[in-house]
């Protein structure tokens, strides 16, 4: 049934949002102008609106070639999934804010949940993600990290269902076990690990930073959170939270990678600067000076063995988002053409 001039309209705003928020180079914007346009309907656009969509066309054609640094070249496939390359994607997420955050306490491996605003957080991060290629997610044990994940998740383009992997013992992967190898397609699989845990803080933890700042003193407090060997009172050093947080990333992560699958970790401040220590080559005073803001990905590219650093996506409102290599470009129009092919 052909769609009205007033949702054909609405739906031409929709489609045009996207256009400008990914970014396009021009023989991709070609491709999708026309699914567009020839679908049912469409040619009954009224003038205006084809008017105002030829505007924007030869507006946007720049966007991808201005911030597209291409890593590898591939060979285009007629399928969007699964997509496998000669390199492969790390998306690394720090928790959305916790209630603990908000009220300024040493957290640690306490588990906590979101606030509000860190609901909104990994919603956001969502959306910042939406077209990148996604096999397996990796969350901390905490349940800060798994709402976080799982929220992310419900913006993805792909509209796979996230499934925690439960392997607590025999009987759990038993009961867990998906029978459909159709499900099992239209699956992501979530992994916990308590090594991807924050730093435990010992006696720190439920304290409020400013007053045990008071109690303490303001410089060893910080001796206590930002040096590399010092331990908090019966907690972890950071050189303690990166030994088992770097040894899981390379013994269960970096394996993935290797294999061409494209990977988010979902984890806490501490737990990440770890892994960014080991993927960035930091020495222990860069790594205690790095910030980590809830809920914004951080994007890597892993090729030939290397992690290449893309710093943090820009936020979804604006031109040119994650088209970092050309694959990556590549993977986000067949997405979009899938959601062409559903209106």
């Amino acid at each position: 049934m052909a769609l009205t001039a007033s949702l054909l309209a609405t739906g031409a705003n929709c489609l045009q949002t996207n256009v400008d928020n990914f970014g396009f180079n021009a023989t991709s914007r070609k491709l999708y102008w026309s699914l567009l346009l020839n679908r049912d309907g469409f040619p009954k656009l009224l003038p205006r609106t084809n008017w105002q969509l030829q505007i924007s066309m030869n507006g946007t054609a720049n966007h991808c070639s201005a911030v597209c640094d291409t890593v590898t070249s591939s060979t285009p496939t007629d399928s969007y999934e699964p997509f496998r390359t000669n390199e492969s994607t790390l998306i690394i997420v720090r928790h959305g804010e916790s209630m603990w955050n908000e009220k300024n306490l040493f957290t640690g491996c306490v588990d906590v949940p979101l606030t509000k605003k860190g609901v909104e957080e990994a919603i956001e991060a969502g959306k910042r993600i939406s077209t990148m290629p996604l096999d397996i997610v990796y969350t901390s044990a905490l349940v800060r990290s798994q709402m976080t994940a799982m929220l992310t998740l419900t913006q993805h383009c792909c509209q796979k269902v996230p499934i925690i992997i439960h392997k607590e013992n025999e009987e759990a992967e038993i009961w867990s076990q998906i029978y459909s190898e159709d499900t099992k397609k239209q699956s992501i699989p979530v992994v916990k690990a308590w090594q991807l845990n924050e730093r435990m803080y010992g006696d720190l933890q439920g304290l409020n930073k400013q007053e045990t700042a008071e109690v303490f003193g303001k410089e060893q407090v910080l001796r206590w959170r930002r040096t590399y060997e010092v331990r908090p009172p019966n907690g972890e050093s950071l050189e303690m939270c990166l030994q088992r947080a770097v040894t899981y990333f390379k013994e269960n992560i970096e394996p993935q990678l290797m294999a061409g699958k494209h990977v988010m970790v979902v984890a806490h401040a501490n737990s990440l600067r770890s892994i960014i220590m080991y993927l960035d080559n930091l020495s222990p005073q860069e790594v205690i000076n790095l910030e980590l803001s809830t809920g914004v990905p951080m994007l890597y590219i892993y090729k030939d063995g290397k992690f290449i650093r893309r710093g943090s996506p820009p936020g979804t409102k604006e031109a040119g988002v994650y088209a970092y290599t050309s694959n990556l470009a590549l993977y986000k129009d067949l997405m979009l053409q899938r959601m062409l092919t559903k209106l």
